[in-house]
């Protein structure tokens, strides 16, 4: 018997619980940024820890994704991403109140864990609830908006509890917020599955989180201290036997974990691709600027989150604009020139200095998260409009694992090369002890914190120099992810080589193997001949 189909109400008051989700969790990856001068302080986490601090949530995200994509496919979207958000808030009290770095990691994993039910459900949930493209398109949107929008306002949002409370705070926010969210799911959304889900392929979820976590380990590893250690090219080598074996694998099976057919389409694969790496330049830049703002700069933390609003205004404002943007300009112009902005405006990072008058950093950071906001938004769209709808899930997984997996190498590959240059340039003064040394080398917060306890002849030189290899790390980072992002960009605009957006007589299609409805255009009915149309039209999808 088949499921009556929502009401407009039950749409978007579903749509309302469904944003709601998506804010706490994306709102999480960048959340605990301005924190960590507090957390260097109050836990002496070393340099690398102080990574996987950042990066573990992200890690273990990336690589769970698309194994709970294709779950809650099979055992129901409503009910894994309502089990998530329990599971989340629990991890929340436990990283709220680590006793040490080891403990606030492995929170931050299982927060990763608990993330992963819940990102892949909420979009496929929205393919559920809106069937009609013109309405999901709007709703997609809306949705981007809020990941996108969480992101950038994670700085803000723990600048303003830094202000009052300790860092754990940061964490204890989420509680009432998932709270909220189990009680209107659990009254608002309808639940949804595929009606023929097969076999869950254990060996594949194995394979997939072994090869994303190996090869992002690696990338991180060598970014920090290059590729003459011998776990570096091993563990890469063994992620990406992982990977290998995951692709073949699902090719043979009868109902793969991960229909890695749909990288054909070159619409879903240029939207992957633009996803992740847009991400690496976003979460790179924030994470590296948080601190910059106040070790380098001075700022308290709730200034510092101040100062990063712009990215959340941005943000908003991208990816509500991205319908209207993508009918007016094509799939193709609006992917790539966002990403090309975003390029420009992550490498502007490779000029700053300590005394950079901050009109420079507003417009760089409203120039970044204007583009992302679009690039999300339309990623994921062209991505959802790629997959049969009883695949929903798993195809949703493979662009929130673009989003996480992004995060985590922003992080990690941004993060490492400020390290490593700032280890290299940090010049510690005459007369301090090598334990001095040692722990002011690990991070410009260890150095903060060590300067602190060294007298002022001491400590104002070794301060300068932290600063000033902080600085030069920084501006390395940000000519690297510039370059990563214009380089994305070139690539968007070769994958969409030849494929035009829809004028307003014409219908908009769904992507070639997309089972969904076909939303015809305002002059033209929907009819079997576009059903057909849609089929074979080499033309993306654009919201609209």
């Amino acid at each position: 018997m088949s499921t009556p189909a929502p009401t407009t109400r039950q749409r978007w008051t579903g749509l309302a619980v469904l944003v709601l989700a998506v804010t706490v969790v994306a709102l999480d990856a960048t959340v605990l940024s301005l924190a960590i001068p507090s957390i260097s302080e109050t836990l002496r986490p070393s340099g690398t820890q102080l990574l996987w601090i950042g990066d573990s949530y992200s890690f273990v995200l990336a690589g769970l994704l698309v194994s709970m994509g294709a779950l809650s496919d099979r055992i129901g979207r409503k009910k894994l991403l309502l089990t998530g958000a329990a599971a989340f808030g629990a991890a929340s009290l436990l990283a709220a109140y680590a006793p040490g770095p080891g403990w606030l990691i492995l929170a931050r994993a299982l927060l990763g864990v608990a993330g992963a039910t819940i990102m892949p459900s909420t979009l496929s949930l929205i393919r559920s609830l809106f069937p009609d493209d013109r309405e999901r398109a709007t709703a997609i949107g809306i949705w981007g908006a809020a990941a996108t929008a969480g992101a950038a306002l994670g700085p803000v949002v723990g600048g303003l509890l830094l202000e009052h409370f300790w860092w754990g705070s940061v964490f204890l926010l989420n509680i009432p917020v998932l709270l909220l969210l189990l009680a209107l799911g659990a009254w608002l959304l309808p639940e949804s599955r595929d009606p023929e889900p097969g076999r869950w392929d254990v060996l594949s979820v194995g394979l997939s989180m072994a090869g994303v976590i190996g090869v992002v380990y690696a990338i991180k590893e060598a970014a920090a201290h290059g590729v003459a250690r011998w776990d570096v090219p091993v563990t890469f080598l063994l992620g990406a036997a992982a990977l290998t074996l995951f692709v073949r694998r699902q090719l043979r099976l009868e109902t793969p974990l991960l229909d890695v057919r749909l990288f054909r389409d070159r619409r879903f694969t240029a939207a992957v691709t633009a996803s992740l790496i847009s991400l690496v330049g976003l979460s790179g830049v924030i994470f590296v600027v948080s601190q910059y703002l106040q070790l380098v700069r001075g700022y308290e933390p709730l200034q510092a989150g101040l100062a990063e609003l712009p990215a959340f205004a941005g943000s908003v404002a991208g990816g509500l604009l991205t319908a209207r943007i993508a009918r007016r300009f094509g799939a193709r112009k609006a992917l790539t020139v966002s990403l090309l902005a975003m390029g420009l405006a992550a490498g502007a990072l490779g000029w700053l200095q300590q005394d950079t008058t901050y009109l420079v950093l507003a417009v760089s950071f409203l120039v970044t998260g204007t583009a992302e906001g679009v690039v999300y938004t339309l990623g994921a769209d062209l991505v959802l409009s790629a997959a049969p709808a009883d695949k929903a899930g798993a195809a949703s997984a493979v662009s929130e694992t673009a989003y996480e997996l992004g995060t985590a190498l922003g992080i990690a590959l941004v993060g490492s090369v400020v390290g490593s240059i700032y280890a290299n340039g940090l010049t510690v003064p005459a007369g301090a002890s090598p334990e001095v040394a040692a722990r002011a080398g690990e991070s410009l917060g260890a150095a903060v914190e060590t300067a602190d306890g060294l007298s002022p002849d001491l400590a104002q030189p070794l301060l300068a120099s932290a600063r000033d290899a902080f600085v030069h790390g920084m501006n390395s980072a940000g000519l690297l992810a510039g370059v990563l992002l214009v380089g994305a960009g070139l690539l968007a605009w070769l994958l969409l080589r030849g494929l035009s957006a829809p004028t307003a007589a014409e219908p908009v299609t769904a992507g070639p193997v997309a089972a969904g409805p076909v939303a015809a255009g305002p002059e033209q009915p929907e009819t079997a001949e576009h059903a057909e149309h849609a089929e074979n039209a080499d033309k993306p999808h654009v919201p609209a």
